[in-house]
């Protein structure tokens, strides 16, 4: 049986928005959303990336949109994240997916606990490979002490534009193992700036003599059951590492989300980083939810 699903070079502007539509109504999608910010910034995105649709004709109306798989290539990999009606349209997709590219190269993302990726991927036999931690804390009981910084290292927010090109450089050399966050561009970068909830002021930047040698980027959110911060991005350049940045800018992140009068504040981490959980778990972060990458068993 042929099933309804299509190869779709891009997406048209209705059907980005209908599966954005889908995701909304998809379980628990105001704390563990199904796609990610990466792949709903990509839906209209041409190739590289690749974006399976799963529609059913409905009598006398537009076709109805049950599923959607977004495959993004990498070098090692193909990332998979799927939003779906049920664990049978998801599995659908994701055998779809299997039949375009290797299926020993995909890696499927399943984000939250009422995941239909997730129940797709065990009805597959596929196995789970890296495990993300959502992770969240109270931020009014949350003490924060006086941040006190390097000899002549200041704090400032970023400069659009201004300040681009630095921060990709720092970002890629402080996540240089990363599959996904040392991979960013200026087109990525230039997504998020044009972004309704990107704010420079919270955007913060450890310079040195014009130097930049960390920074802290948060973010507010606001579909979420409460409006709620981020600690959306902490990195610190490797040659500035003895200098200890990261707990001093993590402190005057949380600062400013406290004084945006938001009460709790999330982070996302992987669940092998121990330096970095043992980092947040210090100050009272606690696990949430997990996001879990699959493979083919």
């Amino acid at each position: 049986m042929t099933l309804p699903i299509s190869d779709v070079a891009t997406l048209t502007p209705a059907l980005a928005e209908a599966v954005r539509k889908l995701a909304r109504l998809s379980p628990d999608s105001a704390d563990t959303p199904p796609l990610s910010e990466q792949s709903l910034l990509r839906l209209e995105a041409g190739p590289p990336v690749r974006h399976l649709v799963y529609q059913q004709d409905v009598l006398g109306q537009d076709p109805a949109l049950l599923g959607y798989a977004q495959l993004d290539p990498g070098e090692q990999a193909h990332a998979v994240e799927l939003v779906a009606t049920d664990p049978l349209v998801a599995a659908e997709l994701l055998e779809a997916a299997g039949r375009l590219v290797d299926p020993g190269r995909l890696r499927l993302w399943a984000h939250g606990r009422n995941s239909v990726a997730a129940q797709a991927a065990a009805q597959a036999g596929w196995q789970p490979v890296r495990t993300l931690l959502q992770m969240r804390r109270p931020l009014a009981d949350l003490e924060l002490p006086e941040t006190r910084l390097p000899d002549g290292v200041s704090i400032r927010p970023f400069q659009p534009g201004a300040d681009d090109q630095a921060w990709l450089e720092v970002n890629a050399r402080a996540f240089a193992s990363h599959p996904e966050q040392g991979r960013w561009t200026q087109a990525d970068l230039a997504d998020r700036i044009a972004a309704p909830w990107f704010d420079p002021a919270g955007f913060l930047l450890a310079v040195r003599d014009g130097r930049l040698l960390g920074y802290h980027w948060t973010k507010v959110h606001t579909e979420t059951s409460e409006a709620m911060g981020e600690v959306y991005v902490l990195g610190v350049d490797p040659d500035a590492q003895g200098l200890k940045l990261g707990k001093a800018l993590l402190a005057e992140g949380l600062r400013h989300l406290r004084e945006r009068g938001l009460g709790v504040v999330l982070l996302y981490v992987e669940a092998d980083n121990d330096a970095a959980r043992s980092l947040y778990e210090g100050i009272g972060f606690t696990v949430f939810a997990r996001d879990i990458q699959f493979a083919a068993g």
